[in-house]
């Protein structure tokens, strides 16, 4: 049996290919994907962005500037001199967050429908309870 450790990596590496291949499915990569979801939940200026996703502003303005060009976002430029953007999602973003959503939800039962609540649960107790060990040899 592997170490939990291991077998968390080895997860990991599962669940990113498995994204992949979803946010693919929509032109987008995973990071364009997460930064869509944080424009939908009201994260849509370059400042409130860059602290939401932890991103340095150039590395943010590439990733914008992507989306934009596939359409998924559309900026405005707002304030007295115009050089502050506010980024809405289009349809075509509004529809790739809900196909890339759906999908996830189907492959999240697909992996689970053997499982009972009790099972979930417990994992879900164990991770958090992982995840809060780490969080305190990182500080």
């Amino acid at each position: 049996m592997k170490n939990s450790l291991t077998a968390l990596r080895e997860i990991s590496k599962l669940q990113q290919q498995q994204l992949q291949t979803l946010t693919k499915g929509n032109n987008l990569t995973i990071s364009e994907w997460q930064l869509l979801l944080s424009i939908s939940n009201g994260f849509n200026k370059q400042e409130t962005l860059s602290k939401e996703m932890e991103l340095d502003t150039s590395t943010l303005s590439r990733q914008l500037k992507r989306l934009v060009e596939k359409e998924m976002v559309h900026k405005k430029a707002i304030g007295k001199d115009k050089r502050q953007l506010v980024y809405t999602i289009s349809d075509l973003g509004n529809k790739a967050i809900v196909d890339i959503g759906n999908n996830y939800t189907k492959i999240k039962d697909r992996i689970f429908e053997q499982w009972s609540d009790e099972e979930k649960n417990m994992l879900k107790i164990l991770l958090n309870r992982l995840e809060n060990s780490m969080k305190k040899i990182n500080k």
